[in-house]
């Protein structure tokens, strides 16, 4: 009997110590799993899970576009008074529904290269007006001319064919006009030729961005989706040789097992460079842990606080020698024209770039840009890009529509905030899929582990007790 009891705790000790070191040898091997599988599906080739969302998106994505209407145009050609606006929108278009074409992969170097389509669809029922709403906005045309034409004697010449097509400094658009173009009247009449068709987005419908080169991973994952900055890298001849860097990812993934510290960068042809975002914080979306990645004041700081930004800073007239915050001078992609990039409504920027604009309103929570990415396969689930697109105007003597201008401007023309959010079927197949097998893994060997030791303890503590039972 005092055998049979005996044998019974020490056996029950030894399964609690079994199961205790199964759960503990199924750790390691789990995660070596997990590591394996998602190694595996996260590389750019035929057949993976990777290969399929970055092929073509399954998350519709939006773009959102508010227009700043200008109140007082007349006070400020006349009087050079402060610019009154007043944002409308939002007008939302479908946008990215194209898969990538002219996919090539270079299987030495484990490239794949590619181009991604270009396309809008107006989306009305999530839309604040129609197409056809007018607005009064900064006459793209006329606004560039002291930039793209710096010689006086042609801005005279100009200044002629401004007035006899009965344009001015600012104008009324169609939403549809001001974003994707419009014939205009000044330039149909100006004798040597030059493209006729102005607007924000011109071109875009029909176009394509790219031919960019990326990793595919095959040989080394933690290079997945990077854009190849070396041999396939895309050209940006507009830039001085020591700003020509193409760095990061299309921000569609990044390599997988992403940690809180890392540095997420990801470059975007609507700001023709590289930015980058931190870790902001942690949160749940539909059931999926993500970590929020957030793009920091500093990626539009001054060249004084953050010497990346010096190629973006062309005019240091405008930013007091580059000392003001806020701006990203993108004209040297924009064949010369003034156009400046900054966050909406002039977020981060020093108060010095929006003293001459009346109704901005910063908000960091709307106006700021972040990307959710799921941790462990590198996949952005939800993002929010937000970009204001401006275009910088100066007087111009020779020029009627601006000679009584006595100060510079930067004028906003809109702001548009791009978003995607996985949707609730894919969301439900990524959970059972990814997420929901590794917590049932996690969940397997905690629990092997947990009752493994709360056995071998519970049968120790009676088999000590009954030996000093017996010994008494």
């Amino acid at each position: 009997m005092g055998c049979d009891r005996n044998c019974g705790l020490i056996s029950g000790a030894v399964i609690g110590a079994v199961l205790a070191v199964l759960g503990g040898i199924l750790m390691p091997v789990g995660d070596m799993l997990i590591e394996n599988t998602i190694t595996k599906e996260a590389v750019l080739e035929e057949g993976t899970t990777a290969y399929k969302n970055w092929l073509k998106t399954g998350t519709d994505i939006y773009r959102q576009f508010w227009i700043y209407d200008v109140l007082n145009p007349d006070e400020v050609i006349l009087n050079s008074s402060n610019i009154k606006v007043k944002q409308m929108g939002p007008y939302t278009y479908r946008v990215r529904y194209l898969a990538k074409e002219n996919v090539t992969h270079d299987f030495e170097r484990n490239t794949v290269s590619f181009v991604q389509p270009n396309g809008a669809i107006f989306e009305p029922s999530l839309s604040f007006g129609s197409e056809n709403d007018t607005y009064t906005v900064l006459n793209l045309a006329v606004a560039a001319i002291p930039y793209v034409y710096p010689n006086a004697f042609v801005q005279s010449i100009l200044n002629s064919l401004i007035k006899r097509s009965k344009s001015s400094m600012f104008q009324r658009r169609t939403v549809k006009e001001i974003l994707w173009g419009y014939e205009d009247p000044f330039l149909k009449i100006v004798p040597n030729p030059v493209p006729v068709t102005v607007g924000v987005f011109v071109p875009y419908n029909d176009t394509a961005d790219g031919v960019y080169t990326v990793f595919s991973g095959k040989d080394n994952v933690s290079k997945v989706a990077i854009i190849d900055t070396y041999k396939g890298k895309k050209t940006l001849d507009y830039w001085p040789s020591y700003c020509d860097m193409v760095n990061g990812t299309d921000a569609a993934s990044f390599p997988p097992f992403v940690e809180k510290t890392r540095v997420l960068q990801f470059f975007s042809s609507d700001i023709c460079r590289s930015v980058y975002a931190v870790f902001t914080a942690e949160h749940d979306l539909k059931g999926i842990p993500v970590f929020r990645f957030g793009l920091p004041s500093k990626a539009f700081a001054s060249p004084v606080h953050n010497p990346d930004n010096h190629c973006f800073c062309l005019n240091k007239e405008t930013t007091n020698n580059c000392t003001y915050s806020g701006l990203l001078d993108i004209s040297k992609c924009k064949q010369g024209r003034p156009v400046i990039i900054s966050l909406p409504h002039f977020l981060h920027a020093s108060p010095e770039i929006s003293e001459n604009i009346v109704g901005l309103n910063p908000v960091e929570e709307e106006h700021s840009t972040y990307l959710d990415v799921e941790p462990i396969t590198g996949f952005t689930l939800q993002f929010a890009k937000r970009l204001q697109i401006n275009l910088l105007v100066k007087p111009a003597k020779k020029i009627e529509a601006l000679k009584r201008l006595n100060r510079n401007y930067v004028v906003p023309i809109l702001w548009l905030n791009e978003t995607g959010t996985i949707g609730d079927e894919k969301a439900a197949m990524f959970r059972s899929k990814v997420t929901g097998k590794i917590k049932l893994l996690n969940a397997v060997e905690i629990a092997l582990l947990s009752v493994g030791m709360l056995m071998f303890v519970a049968f120790m503590i009676s088999y000590c007790a009954y030996r000093s039972k017996n010994a008494k």
